[in-house]
């Protein structure tokens, strides 16, 4: 494995973990009533969709190499 896919790995580790604090403020708004998305959903998805392209951009630089 190189550098670039090893790299990627990790970021994907940080994918899952956003998906996980996304989904626990999701349930926390849920049980406490609220009928819309808390405001850090936006920005979690913003952060999200950044690692995923930087996930692509390593890939793809791997598959150069």
């Amino acid at each position: 494995m190189n550098d670039y896919a090893g790299l990627a790995d990790r970021l994907r580790s940080v994918l899952d973990e956003i998906d996980e604090l996304a989904f626990d403020q999701l349930r926390e708004a849920v049980a406490d009533g609220a009928t819309a998305r808390p405001a850090s959903d936006k920005e979690l998805a913003k952060a999200r969709r950044s690692v995923e392209k930087a996930v692509r951009v390593l890939e793809m630089l791997g598959d150069t190499d």
